[in-house]
């Protein structure tokens, strides 16, 4: 390791330290795309954390939304017709598959394929 990247490392703040450990985590997945790397309507596998998991309708229908960090950058997770999963929470490791399609200007795969991934110590 160069002295640059020692005193780099030194020097991170918290959120730097936790996108590097994110980053590493999804690099090791095997066939997964970073999250910055995802091109608009394109299939891709992306591995990473779920920051936060809301419910909010789209138009009458139940929509289950959660944001997916990979240390890259943040994906959101739309399942149609839910108004909660099983194991799909804030904190959790998740790989999912599925279309990337831009909404608003960001990432969205909607009705994911997923995997719950376990903890870090699990």
């Amino acid at each position: 390791m160069s002295i640059k990247e020692r005193m780099r490392k030194v020097v991170a703040s918290q959120a730097e330290i936790e996108a590097d450990e994110e980053r590493a985590d999804a690099l090791r997945s095997v066939g997964c795309t970073p999250v910055e790397s995802l091109a608009n309507r394109s299939r891709a596998s992306v591995s990473g954390v779920i920051r936060s998991v809301v419910l909010r309708p789209r138009e009458g229908v139940p929509a289950l939304e959660a944001e997916l960090y990979d240390g890259s950058g943040t994906l959101d997770l739309v399942w149609l017709g839910r108004r909660e999963i099983a194991g799909i929470a804030p904190g959790r490791r998740l790989r999912i598959e599925g279309l990337v399609c831009l909404v608003d200007g960001r990432r969205t795969v909607f009705n994911p394929k997923y995997e719950l991934r376990p903890r870090p110590g699990e």
